[in-house]
């Protein structure tokens, strides 16, 4: 039987960075931020060649474990085969290992160029698909959802009771999309330093109180309607006591920076694992809101995105 055919020509993907969990959605929430790492894909005649440009330039690996690489090749089996050669150029934007969904970038990324350089690919690996493979690779579904389709969204796995093998396997993964209120406007706060998401997700206990759990049922369901309908809020939907505290050892100072935000009145949050922390802000307190980073702190007002992972021009800056 043979094999896929794959274009000629070059392909560039532009993929969102996400912020996951946004206070009490844990696992489920994403939302898609206007910072974007770039890739550029062309089927060679032989051989493996990345180059890598801006975050992780110095560190990341340039051969067959490259994230995008390994994703790329993940979705070429699922496509029926892989192409004799690839050419991988990465112009990387959104910081690693700050909760701001770089792997997340990196696997979504990798999937969209195999199913654009293959022909019928797009067809064959249908967005469902594509959303069980990235989540398969990722491990969850939260921020994989936002960087494939953009805006806030809630995704979802059909496993139950720790079923670890359907979680494992990217079985079952759903995601809806809600267009996010127009006045929402985000701010980060990134630290100079990374904390693995490994270990923030390993200060996490087996189980949580019921009444805990209760609360944050109640603040997820609110956060739907505050960050669609209602910004204003926020501030009480973003509460959450299911894994920002249990964290804190492992990024005291991103803690600090969020509980000061929040008694001013600011909806603020861990980012995913952390430690970078997001405020959800408008336009008339956004300015104030920057003024809050001190040292060891880069602030950036960001705009939504609201496409998701796209297939752009080369020419397009």
């Amino acid at each position: 039987m043979a094999g896929p055919a794959f274009r000629a020509a070059a392909v560039r993907v532009r993929v969102p960075a996400t912020s996951a969990n946004l206070g009490p959605g844990f696992d489920s929430f994403g939302l898609a931020l206007g910072l974007y790492d770039d890739i550029v894909v062309r089927v060679a005649d032989a051989g493996l060649h990345v180059d890598i440009a801006g975050e992780g330039a110095d560190t990341l690996a340039r051969d067959e474990r490259h994230l995008v690489v390994r994703s790329m090749r993940a979705a070429f089996e699922r496509l029926g085969g892989q192409p004799r050669g690839l050419e991988v150029v990465c112009a990387n934007r959104i910081p690693h290992g700050r909760g701001l969904g770089s792997s997340s970038a990196a696997i979504c990324a990798g999937i969209m160029a195999a199913r654009a350089v293959t022909v019928g690919g797009t067809e064959a690996l249908d967005q469902a698909a594509t959303l069980a493979l990235a989540s398969e690779l990722e491990g969850h579904p939260d921020n994989v959802a936002a960087c494939l389709l953009g805006g806030f969204t809630i995704a979802w796995t059909d496993a139950f009771d720790g079923d670890a093998a359907v979680h494992a396997a990217g079985a079952g993964a759903h995601a809806v999309t809600v267009v996010p209120h127009a006045d929402v406007v985000p701010v980060v706060f990134i630290p100079a330093n990374p904390v693995l998401t490994e270990v923030a997700r390993g200060l996490l206990p087996a189980t949580v109180p019921h009444a805990d759990a209760a609360a944050n049922v109640a603040r997820a369901a609110l956060f739907v309607e505050a960050v669609s309908r209602r910004p204003e809020l926020l501030l009480p939907a973003t509460e959450d006591r299911l894994h920002q505290d249990y964290r804190t050892p492992a990024m005291p100072q991103s803690a600090a920076l969020v509980a000061g935000l929040r008694a001013e009145g600011i909806a603020a949050v861990i980012s995913g694992a952390g430690p970078t922390v997001l405020a959800l802000t408008d336009e008339s307190t956004a300015d104030k809101v920057l003024s809050f980073a001190g040292e060891g702190w880069a602030a950036h007002r960001l705009a939504l995105d609201t496409e998701g992972a796209a297939i752009l021009p080369l020419t397009q800056q």
